[in-house]
């Protein structure tokens, strides 16, 4: 098949804080999770990780944890990850095979 992407290694899940009537609201959006998103996707691409998916979610009901991004098919949700220092943290634990332990969350 043409042009079939093949699914990725990890998802990772960005919280926007969108609720179901549409606007973003909430912790995660006013702390700028849309702005980590858009740094995330570019660390990606800089460390060619390019099995890796980044996707905004709706409200993930960690508002007093945000913002909170979660990995997928590993299953780890991680919070207050309000930095481009924190993102790098994630990505190299990552990278790694394991969380990273500031911001994982129990």
């Amino acid at each position: 098949m043409e042009g079939h992407m093949k699914k990725p290694k990890h998802h990772i899940f960005v919280c926007g804080s969108f609720r179901a009537n549409g606007g973003p609201q909430g912790v995660c959006n006013k702390k700028n999770s849309l702005g980590l998103i858009q740094y995330l996707e570019q660390e990606l691409s800089d460390r060619g990780l390019m099995d890796v998916v980044v996707s905004s979610t709706g409200c993930l009901k960690l508002c007093e944890s945000g913002p909170a991004m979660v990995v997928y098919p590993e299953n780890w949700w991680y919070g207050n990850v309000e930095s481009e220092s924190a993102i790098d943290e994630i990505i190299d634990a990552l990278e790694a095979g394991k969380p990273a332990e500031t911001y994982i969350l129990n």
